[in-house]
């Protein structure tokens, strides 16, 4: 294996010079680049209307660049900010199951990875629990819990915690930043709130659709709070 190609593997997340605008003409990214190290968590970063849920949409296939490229990536999760537009069947287990139904497994198979995955978000005592008996917090670690039965090895995530109550916010960040680091995967997570830069390995800052900033998170942190004092 070369040099070059070596660098590349140790790169999950990496767009160059992307750009993507709405039909009537506005503009969301403007040659936007950037790489996300495999095994890292990292964040992404900017005011309302600099690109941030955009580029992920285009990570996730959702939407199509106009130009630019995004290196094919490894089986990836996509957890919206609202779960509620993402769980579809009635309870815990049947939406965890849901996502595994491509791939032609047995019923014991299935089960397994299900319990597996609930159980490393901690929800495996609620396998039964209708969904809409659930928390916020509870309804975002099942979509994660999803992602790790498909055997995900990225996640991407665009403001899980912007519904949940302070305790549930933590609490969720911090689970991923463990996922991350137990299961050797790879997660970009958009965030307003600079308190979860400290869960980050690094992170980016967008500015009208490109990326103007990025590496240490508490460097940036410095950076957004003198912007906003």
């Amino acid at each position: 294996m070369t040099a070059s190609s070596l660098m590349a593997d140790a790169i999950a997340i990496q767009v160059e010079d992307l750009s993507f605008r709405w039909y009537k003409g506005n503009t969301v990214l403007d040659a936007c680049s950037l790489a996300v190290p495999r095994g890292e968590f990292w964040m992404l970063l900017g005011t309302n209307g600099s690109g941030k849920s955009t580029l992920l949409k285009l990570l996730a296939g959702l939407l199509q660049p106009h130009s630019g490229t995004i290196k094919p990536m490894s089986r990836m999760g996509f957890v919206f900010q609202n779960p509620d537009h993402q769980l579809v069947m009635p309870t815990v287990g049947a939406d965890v199951a849901f996502g595994l139904v491509r791939e032609a497994l047995t019923p014991v198979q299935t089960r397994q990875r299900v319990e597996a995955a609930l159980d490393a978000v901690n929800l495996l005592s609620l396998l039964r629990r209708p969904i809409y008996a659930l928390s916020g917090g509870q309804k975002q670690r099942v979509a994660i819990a999803g992602a790790l039965a498909r055997q995900c090895e990225i996640l991407l995530l665009d403001e899980p915690t912007a519904l949940l109550d302070p305790d549930s916010q933590l609490e969720l960040v911090a689970q991923v930043q463990r996922l991350v680091k137990e299961r050797d995967m790879t997660a970009l997570w958009v965030t307003h709130r600079l308190d979860e830069l400290d869960y980050s390995d690094g992170a980016f800052l967008l500015e009208a659709g490109r990326v103007v900033d990025q590496g240490d998170p508490h460097r940036l942190r410095q950076r957004l709070m003198q912007i906003t004092e």
